[in-house]
């Protein structure tokens, strides 16, 4: 029996497992890693804590590239502790401005064949190249640069055959939207998204890399593309031939699930508010007013995309009720629009150009007018990410963005004329004088913190038994952003869960904070596909901060699962969810013999002293995974497990 692309990398970097097993832990040896900033300094927080002193990846990399705007001194406090720890301790370091970190990792380090994980839940990027590329913690993230590998349960393998070939005005966003549309945010659990049939080698890398990006919005494991010549044209343009390895799947490869997408079927799609999986024709939305436009975020800012856009706006103007902005991927991409005279084409039509950052897709600025139709070409629309709460975000192509903003309405962009043939250039203009190497010895290099930089959260022993109130109940598909919102006005405090803990879950109630301190925390209780959304850590730090003990919930998105086990909190799941709907918030829940159930591998008892009724939950984990939540969280585990 053969292997897929994913089966064939995972063979070649298991340590431990049986790849055979769906469902059971393996652990992966871990090439490359990358962070951002809104979880860089916590994952590196947490690197110092495990006391390596030089990372032990091939590759690992820094990127600045969330919290770029400087209000404040937190920020640039937080992007200098990076720059210093990354210079001691043998990590690359992209400056702020340099680019957003999965758009510059697939132009400058992304190699097929290859293993990476970062702190940012769109690192499947890097699977347009042909990596296996998995988003994580920053604790999962600090420990592969230590060194550990990297756990995971082995997903199921799915197939999406793409045949055909895109129409004129319809492009690779169509596609994941297609998907999302077909198997939902839920759809990817637990599996690896693998594409293949005659339609891939019409897509080129960038277009490749739109697909795997939004993969995460699917709740996959990751995505991936074969690396073939199309791959190997990129590579070379980039001037990293030398990079290319040829991956297939085997013919007789067998996979767990398989769909057909048909490219030439495919028309314009937009995401309605508030989910990626909401999705439409354009043509149903068409003549919709709109007051804003955004063109960028890792999913839409290559020099591809931007090249399109260029074509469009050329000669034209945006129309008066709307606001475009426009962010590029990286200095690469924006610099070759300014030597080609593409950016003087977008300035000239009105576009209002923003750095090269995740900007607007973090709430960084840009955000909408009150009630307000944004369109953006982002992977997420989540309510109230955008910084404005009762906004309605619409997730389009730039195609369908670009053509929109001179319009003034939603617009179907195949109404537009001539679509613009755009070829990617035989050599990109590569200049790396922003990314700073580390020391060759960094043993003199000294870490420089700022005063917001706060120690983070640990856990304790789990007790025999807990008891305490169900504090929060919320419904299904609760997103980190739920959890932990971002925006300019969070992110600066990403280093400080203290300061942070004022903000945790007020999109679902803002008394929730005050009320988790006034019980000396407590339980939450939650519906399917709890945690969806961002890698981000803070999600579980901060309700650790806060004394939640466990998260009772009908099932659990993959690493907001894992964040919350290294936290040393509960993930425990309904074994029979109808009992969520007999649970209300306040209950006081007990758990009388939470340690010993747990050791024992038996189903967790849960008594609702209040309604007077007991239930089961399940607690799906592996042998190393219970004793990590028995001692209170990783870094727990791991100090115990050295003798510390």
């Amino acid at each position: 029996m053969g292997y897929t692309i994913a089966e064939k990398i995972i063979s070649s970097h298991l340590i431990e497992g049986d790849m055979s097993k769906r469902g059971s832990e393996i652990a992966l040896k871990i090439d490359q890693t990358l962070t951002q900033d809104a979880t860089g300094t916590m994952a590196y927080l947490q690197f110092e804590a495990i006391g390596a002193d030089r990372v032990k990846t091939e590759r690992s990399v820094a990127y600045i590239d969330h919290n770029t705007l400087q209000s404040g001194f937190e920020n640039a406090d937080d992007h200098r502790y990076i720059q210093s720890v990354a210079k001691k301790h043998g990590i690359y370091f992209s400056r702020p401005g340099n680019g957003i970190c999965h758009q510059v990792h697939l132009e400058r380090f992304g190699k097929p064949g290859k293993t990476l994980i970062g702190s940012d839940s769109h690192t499947p990027t890097g699977g347009g190249i042909g990596m296996l590329a998995f988003g994580a913690g920053g604790l999962d993230v600090a420990l592969a640069m230590a060194g550990a590998p990297y756990y995971i349960t082995m997903p199921k393998m799915v197939r999406i055959n793409l045949t055909g070939k895109l129409s004129p005005w319809v492009s690779a966003k169509d596609i994941i939207l297609e998907v999302l549309r077909m198997l939902s945010v839920k759809g990817g659990v637990g599996k690896i998204i693998e594409y293949g049939g005659e339609g891939v080698a019409t897509l080129t890398v960038p277009e490749r890399a739109t697909v795997t990006n939004m993969g995460a919005e699917l709740g996959a494991s990751t995505s991936v593309f074969p690396s073939d010549d199309v791959t190997k044209a990129f590579l070379a343009a980039q001037g990293r031939e030398e990079d290319f390895v040829p991956l297939a799947a085997d013919d007789d490869a067998v996979y767990d699930e398989i769909y057909t997408v048909d490219l030439s079927s495919l028309v314009p799609l937009a995401a309605c508010p508030h989910s990626p999986d909401n999705v439409k024709p354009v043509s149903e939305l068409e003549g919709m007013h709109i007051d804003q436009v955004c063109i960028g975020s890792c999913t839409n800012s290559s020099y591809l995309d931007l090249m399109r856009v260029a074509a469009i706006l050329k000669g034209r103007k945006v129309a008066e009720n709307v606001s475009l902005a426009i962010a590029p991927g990286s200095k690469q991409v924006y610099t070759m629009l300014a030597q080609n005279g593409a950016l003087a084409d977008l300035i000239d039509a009105g576009a209002r150009i923003l750095e090269c950052a995740c900007g607007p897709c973090i709430g960084m600025g840009q955000s909408p007018n009150s009630a307000g139709v944004s369109l953006r070409t982002f992977n997420r629309n989540f309510e109230g990410r955008s910084g404005t709460a009762d906004a309605g975000v619409y997730l389009v192509s730039p195609e369908t963005a670009a053509v929109s903003a001179v319009r003034g309405v939603m617009t179907d962009p195949r109404s537009f004329g001539d679509y613009p043939n755009i070829e990617l250039p035989l050599r990109f203009f590569t200049n790396d004088n922003m990314i700073e190497p580390p020391a060759p010895d960094g043993k003199d290099v000294e870490v420089l913190r700022g005063p917001n930089i706060k120690p983070f959260p640990l856990n304790v022993s789990l007790p025999k038994s807990l008891e305490k109130k169900a504090i929060l109940k919320v419904g299904d598909n609760i997103t980190t952003d739920h959890i932990m919102p971002a925006g300019s006005k969070i992110l600066p405090y990403r280093s400080n869960i203290p300061y942070l803990s004022r903000f945790c879950f007020a999109v679902c109630d803002e008394t929730f904070p005050e009320r988790a301190k006034a019980e000396g925390g407590g339980f939450i209780i939650g519906g399917t596909n709890y945690g969806q959304g961002s890698s981000r850590e803070h999600a579980a730090l901060v309700p650790l901060y806060l004394g939640v003990k466990a998260v009772i919930a009908k099932s659990f998105a993959r690493i907001h699962m894992a964040n919350l086990m290294n936290s040393g909190i509960l993930p425990l799941t309904f074994e029979d969810p109808a009992d969520y709907d007999r649970i209300s918030q306040g209950d006081v829940l007990s758990l009388p013999r939470v340690r010993e159930e747990i050791e024992a591998g038996s189903p967790v008892t849960v008594e609702d002293v209040t309604a007077g009724f007991t239930f089961k939950t399940v607690l799906s984990v592996s042998g190393r995974q219970k004793d990590v939540l028995l001692a209170g969280g990783q870094l727990n585990y791991i100090s115990r497990k050295n003798g510390k």
